[in-house]
């Protein structure tokens, strides 16, 4: 069986904010614990080739 794992976080490469999915409100929020970066910034997620959201049971 197969399951899609999708990422609950996240960094921006150019001003290190980091995000946490809130499943609550369905939106990407601030770590509570961290607020660095800027919001305004044109964020460049961490994400690349390495993430793989398939997970198998």
């Amino acid at each position: 069986m197969i399951r899609i794992a999708p990422p609950n976080e996240r960094k921006c490469e150019r001003c290190g904010r980091k995000e946490v999915w809130d499943d609550d409100r369905g939106v990407w929020a601030a770590r509570d614990d961290d607020r660095t970066g800027s919001p305004h910034c044109l964020h460049e997620w961490d994400i690349n080739g390495s993430y793989n959201p398939i997970e198998e049971l």
